[in-house]
């Protein structure tokens, strides 16, 4: 793990990049890492989060800045900026059952090539997708969710990279931290070793590359 600054982290993504971004409707979203890839302006992102959160708010920020080009997610009901540009076909948008999402993101971590799971069966989540009968149970096998970058906002780091997660942000935080090439953390607290209990771990040091350290930005 390496300590750096936000302008440092979001420098290392390019444009056209797949990233990941923790939360759900902007609780756990690490905006200060949002804030820097709208001010340099990375484009054509692929993100894959839970929801658009709304304008102004969370990954709704890059909407707001028409920064993304493809969108997987469970729902985009509250940002009616996401939704005209779907419309109007400036973003490609995969809408999943939301444990759908959540298990094909586990799998990705995991190192599997997907899960089998009944949810969509018969509807048109089905189409184009293989389907496997076990035990005489119709099956969709959903292909695993990895990314090149995943953007993480922890409660609690370490000085190693150690994380806990607060209350309900810690929702997609965890599995993403486990489904991408590079992992960037924001936490409200850096810690010395030792304060987060071993058991209290949620996201082991090993995950994570770069912690951002700087106050503002």
């Amino acid at each position: 793990m390496k300590a750096v600054s936000v302008e440092e982290a979001v420098a290392m993504i390019p444009d056209g990049a797949s990233v990941m971004v923790g939360g759900f409707m902007g609780v756990g979203t690490p905006e200060r890492l949002l804030d820097e890839v709208v001010r340099q302006k990375k484009g054509n992102l692929t993100v894959i989060c839970n929801d658009a959160a709304t304008p102004g708010k969370g990954v709704g920020k890059l909407f707001d800045a028409t920064l993304v080009s493809r969108l997987t997610a469970t729902h985009i009901g509250l940002n009616p900026k996401a939704q005209q540009q779907m419309l109007a076909n400036r973003i490609a948008v995969d809408l999943i059952p939301q444990g759908t999402f959540a298990e094909r993101i586990r799998a990705g971590g995991c190192g599997l090539g997907g899960v089998l799971t009944p949810t969509g069966v018969g509807t048109l989540v089905a189409e184009g997708k293989r389907q496997i009968e076990v035990d005489g149970k119709p099956y969709l096998l959903e292909t695993a969710l990895r990314a090149q970058f995943a953007l993480v906002h922890a409660f609690l780091a370490d000085y190693l990279g150690n994380l806990a997660y607060a209350l309900t942000s810690r929702n997609f935080n965890p599995v993403m931290a486990m489904a991408a090439d590079t992992v960037i953390v924001t936490a409200e607290h850096i810690v010395p070793v030792g304060v987060i209990a071993p058991d209290h771990v949620m996201t082991p040091a090993p995950l994570v590359d770069y912690i951002i350290t700087n106050s503002n930005g």
